[in-house]
């Protein structure tokens, strides 16, 4: 069955129009500071790059943050750092960040994925950007860098797949607090404003398992499965009226099935440039368990990520500003 609301012409045509132009340069003007978190890869490279844009386009301040592992002798992390910096600061310098773009770097030692959450406390950062991470078999059981930082960040972490840019943006929505959220913090960041905006939703259709059971005729399990998409949709709708930063235009893609499946049969279909995702806030123990869905997607779709926590829109009110860090801060003019 095609996906209620899903036409190919759509998504190629040309996009409604979404926030007037004041609505997007007050939008950007909230993002004043962006932490590129990198650890001199390949992968992270990218990621600076499209921090580089964003900082640009958003008129932010751009700081570069290298963590030192810290288990090792105090001798071999003096050496890590001053070669970490010469690298972070050579970046910069060789414009691999756009030349309007004030950019600083920060150094430090200890925990990754510590370091990186630190760091965005300390600078009071409005999104932490980072490049994707291969597992490792330890990462099985703990996770990635970008994903322990997703679960314990208080502000959206943008994980970079590709340099594509954002033509088609990818809200992947379960109507839940967290999704609305989700959809306010990527307008508050400007992303909704940088393309077309696709609204993915998956339903469960209850009863069609009980009416196979009972051997009901295909046509009428058929009918039953697009009411019962009819009515997802109209939830959907009444959702995405009731976030009052959710753009204008989108367009939906409504289907039953498990939310990892219909999410990455969508992002296969539309091919979309970022695919945004609202995570659960926890407390506790509960920290170390990702979603299902989130840790899911993270770890097979080939697109940029978005995820926000739940707790992002109340982190103003809570931010406790850190130290610097004791290998300090460089500031590069280019």
């Amino acid at each position: 069955m095609r996906p209620v609301g899903w036409r190919k012409k759509s998504i190629e045509a040309e996009p409604d129009k979404g926030p007037l132009l004041e609505d997007r340069v007050m939008m950007e003007a909230r993002v004043k500071r962006i932490l590129v978190a990198t650890d001199l890869s390949a992968r992270s490279h990218r990621a600076l790059r499209r921090a580089g844009w964003l900082a640009e386009e958003a008129g932010s301040e751009l700081v570069l943050l290298h963590v030192v592992d810290d288990r090792q002798a105090q001798r071999l992390i003096d050496i890590d750092v001053a070669e970490s910096r010469k690298i972070v600061d050579t970046w910069i310098t060789s414009r691999a960040v756009p030349q309007a773009v004030r950019c600083r770097s920060v150094i430090s030692a200890g925990k990754p994925h510590m370091g990186i959450i630190e760091a965005a406390k300390g600078i009071d950062a409005d999104l932490i950007v980072m490049g994707s991470h291969r597992k490792r078999f330890r990462d099985l059981f703990l996770g990635t860098t970008v994903e322990r930082v997703i679960r314990e960040a208080s502000v959206p972490v943008l994980m970079v797949n590709t340099d594509e840019p954002y033509e088609t943006i990818m809200i992947a929505a379960d109507l839940s607090a967290a999704s609305a959220e989700a959809v306010t913090s990527a307008a508050r960041l400007g992303f909704l404003s940088m393309g077309q905006v696709a609204v993915v939703h998956a339903f469960d259709a209850v009863a069609k398992s009980k009416l196979a059971l009972a051997q009901a005729p295909k046509d009428r399990v058929s009918m039953y499965v697009k009411e019962e998409q009819q009515k997802a949709l109209a939830k959907l709708k009444d959702f995405m009226r009731s976030v009052p930063q959710a753009p204008t235009g989108w367009t939906p893609y409504v289907e039953e099935g498990e939310a990892p499946y219909v999410i990455g049969t969508a992002v296969e279909r539309m091919s979309p440039g970022l695919l945004i995702l609202g995570t659960k806030g926890r407390t506790g123990a509960a920290k170390f368990l990702l979603g299902s869905v989130t840790e899911e997607l993270l770890g097979s779709t080939t697109v940029d990520v978005l995820a926000v926590p739940r707790r992002s829109q109340q982190r103003r009110d809570t931010v406790t500003r850190l130290p610097k860090p004791i290998w300090g801060t460089s500031d590069v003019s280019i």
